[in-house]
């Protein structure tokens, strides 16, 4: 099934519960012009209301990049003064707020460059797979450019704050290698079995309890939260309608007939 975008440089589709966003401008290594971050927040809310997507799988089109980052040739434009920055910051936090709250599994598909703005969208997946040419990094700091608390939250979060620093005052590139080491990715596979790898780690979650992930993924949200802003009794609520639920009977009749369950999500 495909999922209407706005634009031609950002494309969705749904395979057997499995939603793919694919950042489609090869030409600019998938740089993210405003139109792509634009499109980016409706195609996710498209697909959050699409009951039928259990996993949700991002890339970049051809074999250079992931996401280059922002398409720098219309910051002059788009940029340039307190107006048109305000918009495009807009565009840009309600993307990535989406993403972070998408309510099934989001992984990374990364392949080549997964730098700036690139490296923020695959920072709000929840997994993280990149192929063994990699490159990671945030050139803020050479383009003169203020990195916003969220941002820099988000990436402390993940990697702490000594390797955050590292990366944002020396805007140098990582490799794959030490990518992995400092936990910025969960895992390293060759180029030639990257998309088999996401796809199989997609079909492992897609087999499973629908509502157990939706719960899990939300529990670990409220427990990253900071002090105050938890909300525990969401949480309760989402864990209690597992336990109510036809598939944990069906997990148990599974188990106990010594087969695999088909869950559905109710």
């Amino acid at each position: 099934m495909i999922i209407e975008s706005p634009t031609p440089k950002m494309l969705a589709e749904v395979r057997d519960g499995i939603a793919w966003i694919t950042f489609n401008a090869p030409e600019k290594r998938n740089a993210m012009s405003l139109e792509m971050w634009q499109g980016l927040g409706e195609i996710l809310a498209k697909l959050e209301e699409e009951r039928s997507v259990r996993v949700l799988i991002l890339k970049g089109a051809g074999d250079v990049a992931f996401v280059s980052g922002a398409d720098i040739s219309e910051f002059e434009e788009k940029r340039s003064n307190q107006k048109d920055r305000d918009a495009y910051e807009a565009a840009f936090d309600d993307a990535l707020e989406k993403l972070a709250n998408f309510s099934r599994p989001v992984v990374a598909m990364i392949r080549g460059f997964c730098i700036g703005g690139g490296l923020a969208i695959a920072l709000n997946t929840d997994i993280r797979i990149a192929s063994e040419n990699s490159k990671f990094g945030i050139p803020a700091a050479k383009l003169g450019l203020g990195y916003g608390y969220q941002a820099v939250k988000t990436l402390e979060s993940i990697v702490g704050p000594s390797s955050a620093k590292d990366i944002l005052f020396t805007a140098r590139f990582l490799d794959e290698s030490e990518a992995l080491r400092i936990g910025l990715i969960n895992f390293v596979v060759s180029v030639e079995t990257l998309e088999r790898t996401v796809l199989e780690y997609a079909d492992r979650i897609v087999a499973n309890a629908p509502l157990t992930i939706r719960a899990v993924k939300a529990t670990v949200g409220e427990v990253v939260k900071d002090p105050g802003q938890e909300n525990p009794t969401y949480i309760d609520e989402m864990v209690n309608n597992c336990f109510l639920s036809e598939d944990y009977q069906e997990g148990r009749k599974a188990f106990l007939e010594k087969r695999r369950p088909k869950f559905l999500g109710s």
